[in-house]
Order: C-alpha cells, then sequence, then structure tokens
C-alpha cells in the first residue's frame, strides 16, 4: 500500500527532498518526520523504503543529517557546517564492486540507521560537483523549500511556478493596482 507524501514539492534530488521534509502551509510550519511514519513516507518517495528500514534509529540520525544538510545549504563554506555534512558521510563508505555486468559501486555502512541520512549527504556531494550554484532556495519570502535548478538558464526562481511564483506574481500585480 502506497502512503501519500503530503510535501507540496516532491521529486527533487535527495539531498534536497530531505530538506523539503519542512515546509510551510497558511503559514505553519510542517514537518513530515515528527515520527517514523513520516520517514516511512519520505524513505518510500525516494525509492529507499526497500533498503532501509523506518524505525527510531533511522529517523533520529535522519533528523540528523537533515539539520546538518540545512546548515551547510543555508550557510555555505561555513567550518561548522561543514564539518557536520562530514561526520554524516563518516557513517558509510562505498566499495568498488565487480559483477558480471562490469564495474560497480555498493555502499557500505557500519550501522545501516545511518544509511538514508548519508544517502541524502552524499548525493549534496553530486549537486556540489555538477552544479553548486544551482541549489536554490525558493526566492519567496514564506516558503523554506529547496530546488535543484535543471532550467536550461539556470534562473528558475521559485519552488513551483504554479504556487510561490503564481502568489508573488499577484502580490506585485496587486502592489501596482492599489496605487493607481
Amino acid at each position: 500500500m502506497t502512503v501519500h507524501d503530503p510535501r507540496p514539492l516532491v521529486g527533487e534530488p535527495v539531498s534536497l527532498d530531505l530538506l523539503n521534509t519542512r515546509w510551510m502551509a497558511d503559514g505553519v510550519r510542517q514537518d513530515l518526520l515528527t515520527g517514523v511514519e513520516g520517514l516511512g513516507v519520505w524513505l518510500g518517495s525516494n525509492g529507499l523504503d526497500g533498503r532501509f528500514r523506518a524505525d527510531a534509529a533511522t529517523l533520529r540520525h535522519t533528523l540528523a543529517a537533515r539539520e546538518a544538510l540545512g546548515g551547510l545549504v543555508d550557510r555555505p563554506g561555513d567550518p561548522g557546517a561543514t564539518a557536520e555534512v562530514d561526520a554524516v558521510l563518516g557513517h558509510g563508505r562505498i566499495r568498488a564492486t565487480l559483477t558480471l555486468e562490469g564495474p560497480g559501486e555498493e555502499a557500505e555502512f557500519a550501522d545501516l540507521a545511518w544509511g538514508p541520512g548519508w544517502t541524502a549527504a552524499r548525493d549534496y556531494l553530486d549537486l556540489l560537483r555538477a552544479n553548486p550554484e544551482r541549489i536554490r532556495k525558493c526566492a519567496h519570502e514564506a516558503c523554506i523549500l529547496h530546488f535543484f535548478d535543471t532550467s536550461r538558464n539556470g534562473t528558475r526562481r521559485w519552488c513551483s511556478m504554479a504556487a510561490c511564483g503564481n502568489r508573488a506574481k499577484a502580490s506585485r500585480h496587486y502592489a501596482r493596482t492599489k496605487d493607481n
């Protein structure tokens, strides 16, 4: 049975999707990860439910990874935030493999409960390698969501044009017509 993911923005890279487990709805901060049920929803939304369990230890470590990533996204280059993400990365490693299909890689963990958080932190490294300037926070002042700008010209400003982008356009229109 698939459980509905209530978040307004899903499908971002797993590192940003982890940050997006917190969002605003009608001016109230929401949090998907208040319990193991929400963790299960997040794992399922990211295809991680077959590899990791939604239990108290995994929730605790995933929340620690979310805080570390959030600190680094909010303060890029900050030594403390960098050290926190690096500490999360210290809970796993990539092992080179060779199979009949050819060379590969496999993530290994001393404690599997760190798996989802480590996977998100590792994904963030990939985003930094690809295009760090395209890691963005939504430009709407009341929104706390993040996205990876995949637009051709790299000028996306909103988590969603239908939601935050439309609200901003409506606010600008109201401000222009109010003065007339």
